[in-house]
């Protein structure tokens, strides 16, 4: 696999703020969309980066003040699922990943996004 870059794309956040910098309005938009939009409004955005030299995550969090509970817990949801779905795909460590989905399972009925089974 070469590590020579033969393009580049940019992805931007825009963030609105409100007089107290509390995000109102949160937008993004990247070169390579699929979907072919230009800027598509959201509500929330988790954001993680690891740095190469210094090996920590970095991490921003934002979400609009007119996100509710309930699609906080729907958004956390749908991400801790991805997560696990990422680490199985890069580690093959299918064990863990399962754990991590049965938290997943855990979390979903608790916060009654899915049904208890």
């Amino acid at each position: 696999m070469s590590t020579e870059v033969n393009k580049s794309s940019d992805i931007r956040v825009t963030v609105g703020l409100n007089q107290e910098n509390i995000p109102v309005k949160i937008s993004w938009e990247a070169e390579d969309n699929p979907n072919g939009k230009g800027a598509q409004e959201v509500k929330a955005i988790l954001i993680s980066l690891f740095d190469r030299e210094t090996k920590d995550t970095l991490k921003i969090d934002l979400w609009t003040q007119d996100m509710q509970v309930i699609e906080m817990d729907r958004f956390i949801f749908q991400t801790l699922r991805a997560i696990a779905d990422t680490y199985q795909r890069a580690t093959q460590n299918t064990e863990l990943a399962n754990e991590m989905q049965r938290f997943v399972t855990y979390f979903g009925e608790k916060t009654e996004i899915i049904p208890k089974q």
